[in-house]
């Protein structure tokens, strides 16, 4: 049985029932005077609270997909084979789902997952698009990630076939995974609406999970002697991706957004690598990464342990060092979450040629309804970011002829459609 699947619910939930049911029974048994009826009214209490607390959990786990195996659960991941972490080749040939794809970076994976999740696109992909689930190996980490990747219905046109898409990476928070980004945050389906609008650029979304060791917590961090979690999201990913895909190559096509710690993980990515994401959406963000029971020891023990503390403290870079030349949003609300102050603290402390845009709710809480709330003007403000590609695939890889730059949608994506939050521009200070 798999941890996620119903049937280990229903065991589990059944098992509760038949604990509770034999407390009941023996519980007369226990009502006597004596040491061992003590310790037997102690042993049934506790073994019938495990079992429901247990039943509980896989519920829940199975409504969120936190972890998506006994292995993961367990801390047994996966990694890559030696011949692929290895290779320095990003040539050679594979299939996605049945797309000829470049490379063996990007891996089909069992759909479980994908086929839980509603409101995907079905039929003709040249008319709705795709989502896939895949497998993405890290050439230099040996990190294996499960994702899911959206391609919009024009990645199937022949018009579109030698053009190069802009890419948005969505990272869950953590505990989350994959299914939440699909399932709750609604990535692809939010953009599929957006794009078929003509408010959003034809655009592959791409949703990851930076918790690469699970059920460990590593922020967007290179743990000394530990998980390389900054390294898998800025050059792995990337890699893997344009290996696979008609992606752009330049960084100008490339963002990045999250919720929660993966909001936070956007932030890090953006700021510590421009050269890579030059956009970013932080959705309920952290702006300092600190050690904690879930994630130990992030910076290990060196010399080097406060530089690299302050290296992930976004409050410490912006005074402290030259501010990218990055746009990036925040989104946090007034009254219901936490973390307004340190939102309106990094606001201010924002410098060009760093720019940043926020979405600033009366109300919220640090939830889905919030960030689904959120999510069409944040994708709306990305996508007047992000750069179309100029680029297209050689000659020699596909067959066809160049065809004309795709005109970018003329939406202004800060501009509010109904009850949706709006993206407020900040001017950065001189």
């Amino acid at each position: 049985m798999g941890l996620t699947s119903e049937t280990t619910v229903y065991v589990m939930a059944g098992l509760a029932a038949v604990c509770v049911a034999l407390l009941v029974w023996w519980w007369p048994r226990f009502a006597r005077q004596g040491l061992w009826q003590v310790l037997g009214r102690l042993v049934a209490l506790g073994t019938t609270q495990v079992v429901i607390i247990a039943a509980f959990a896989c519920w829940l786990n199975s409504s969120y997909q936190f972890f998506g195996s006994w292995g993961e659960l367990f801390g047994r991941v996966e990694t890559a084979p030696v011949e692929v972490t290895q290779a320095g080749d990003l040539g050679g040939t594979g299939t996605v789902n049945g797309v000829a794809v470049k490379g063996a970076l990007v891996q089909p994976a069992t759909d479980e997952q994908l086929k839980r999740v509603s409101g995907l696109p079905t039929g003709p992909a040249a008319v709705n698009g795709r989502v896939e689930a895949v497998k993405v190996v890290g050439r230099r980490t040996g990190v294996v990630d499960p994702a899911f990747v959206y391609l919009p219905p024009q990645y199937f046109q022949k018009a579109y076939q030698r053009q190069r898409f802009p890419v948005i990476v969505a990272l869950s928070g953590y505990p989350g995974s994959i299914f939440n980004l699909a399932q709750h945050l609604r990535v692809s389906q939010t953009a599929g609406a957006l794009q078929k609008s003509g408010q959003m650029q034809p655009t592959v979304m791409v949703m990851i999970r930076p918790t690469i060791a699970p059920p460990r917590d590593t922020e967007c961090v290179d743990v000394p002697g530990g998980p390389q979690t900054e390294t898998f999201l800025a050059k792995d990913l990337p890699d893997a991706l344009k290996s696979a895909y008609r992606v752009g190559h330049d960084a100008s096509a490339w963002g990045v957004m999250g919720y929660s710690s993966g909001g936070s993980c956007a932030l890090q990515l953006t700021m510590r690598d421009p050269h890579v994401y030059t956009t970013a959406a932080a959705l309920s963000p952290d702006y300092k990464v600190k050690d904690d029971p879930t994630t130990g020891n992030l910076f290990g023990n060196g010399p080097d342990r406060t530089e690299r503390i302050n290296g992930h403290d976004l409050m410490w870079r912006l005074k402290h060092l030259p501010a990218p030349q990055v746009s990036v949003l925040v989104a946090e609300s007034k009254h219901g979450e936490r973390g307004y102050p340190q939102t309106q603290a990094f606001i201010k402390a924002v410098k060009a040629p760093m720019r940043v845009v926020s979405i600033l709710p009366e109300h919220g809480s640090h939830n889905f309804p919030t960030w689904v709330q959120e999510m069409p003007p944040a994708l709306k403000w990305m996508n007047q970011q992000l750069t179309f590609p100029q680029d297209v695939v050689p000659r020699h890889h596909r067959k066809g002829t160049v065809v004309a730059e795709p005109s970018k949608p003329g939406h202004d994506p800060l501009r509010a459609d109904g009850p949706e939050p709006t993206p407020t521009a900040t001017r950065s200070r001189p």
